[in-house]
């Protein structure tokens, strides 16, 4: 089996990484999600910068002390959401050589992300995986925009490597790793020109950067690009590839490492997934559906007869849609419980069959 060595053990692969953006998972605390199988965590290093500090967390005993994890854990950059408060209109900020300055909200001051402060940032939340900082583009934006993503992100990387470099050197406990993310929109050559330049580099690991899904529900081909234009040994990441049908598809494609907020954020909707009886991979092998709806107010069953999720093993579709119609918080835990354990019980899966289809 394919792993990854960190500071916090061996990271079998492929693992999916839930969101816990702000070092939590929304209505499930770390022993719970553990206790689902879930091996890996991503947090976001733009939003603990801004509450409650890195500087704070770092002074706790870093990220896995302050949030309860003792586990790998995956710091985004947070140029993303930098990107989104960008591109929401200039009065929010804008994308500069050097990086990003932005405004929370309109009237707010002004911040700053560049390369350097967002390696400080994560190397203070003592993450075991950093991401370098990279300007991500709309797949639609035009080949201008796309050049300049390419640049930033290649020049970025050079000065995030630089920072670690510097900084890890000096540090006595276990090394972090240091991924680069390849972007370049739709198009082949920039898609190309950008992994072969962060290739150049060196890193850890690199990510798949921009929007990864077509309007229709597939993967765009870039996923598949960018999957070959990396040597086969090298961990990848499929950044933003949550839906089921989509990290098996990434996975066959050769990625590794997987994130997203779908599995955490329908739960606190009341949709849950279910495994049905064909193999994975295939149109149906799974199937959701919205417990909070009136049919399942009198269904007794499990959500799902084959999971051995806390939610699964005591209680039934009844008591889960009372939950959701009382808006007790206990159905958002209960919900969240249970589609991680759908996610750990898909990766086990994959580790089992490989890159094939079961």
């Amino acid at each position: 089996m394919k792993t990854l060595a960190t500071a916090h053990g061996s990271l079998a692969l492929p693992a999916f990484l839930p969101d816990a953006t702000r070092a939590a998972i929304r209505s499930a605390d770390a022993q719970d999600v553990a206790a689902t199988g879930i091996e890996a965590l991503m947090v976001n290093a733009l939003h603990l910068g801004a509450q409650p500090g890195t500087s704070l967390i770092e002074q706790a005993g870093g990220i896995h002390v302050f949030m309860g994890w003792d586990r790998p854990i995956a710091s985004d950059s947070g140029g993303f959401q930098a990107f989104s408060l960008v591109t929401a209109g200039a009065a929010l900020g804008s994308v500069t050589d050097d990086g990003f300055i932005y405004r929370t909200a309109r009237g707010a001051s002004k911040k700053t992300l560049d390369p350097e402060k967002s390696i400080r940032h994560q190397l203070q939340l003592g993450a075991d995986i950093l991401f370098c900082l990279d300007h991500c583009t709309h797949p639609d934006a035009d080949a201008e925009a796309q050049r300049a993503s390419v640049e930033h992100t290649v020049r970025w990387a050079e000065r995030c490597k630089a920072e670690f470099a510097q900084r890890v050197d000096s540090r006595a406990e276990g090394r972090p790793l240091l991924f680069a993310v390849i972007q370049g929109g739709r198009d082949a050559a920039l898609r190309q020109t950008c992994a072969e330049r962060l290739l150049e580099i060196g890193f850890d690991g690199y990510g798949f950067g921009g929007w990864p899904v077509r309007a229709d529900g597939g993967l765009e081909e870039a996923v598949a690009q960018v999957a070959e234009l990396l040597p086969a040994s090298i961990p990848k990441h499929a950044l933003g590839i949550g839906k089921p049908e989509n990290l098996v598809a990434a996975h066959r494609l050769g990625y590794d490492l997987f994130d997203c907020t779908i599995p955490t954020r329908d739960a606190r909707h009341a949709r849950l997934y279910v495994f049905e009886d064909a193999p994975v991979g295939a149109p149906s092998f799974y199937s959701t559906f919205h417990v909070s709806n009136e049919p399942f107010a009198r269904d007794n069953r499990p959500i799902d007869g084959n999971c051995d999720c806390l939610c699964c093993r005591h209680y039934s579709r009844a008591y889960i849609h009372h939950l959701f119609k009382s808006r007790e918080v206990l159905a958002q835990r209960l919900a969240t419980i249970h589609n991680l354990r759908f996610y750990a019980r898909l990766i086990q899966e994959r580790r089992t069959h490989g890159r094939e289809c079961s």
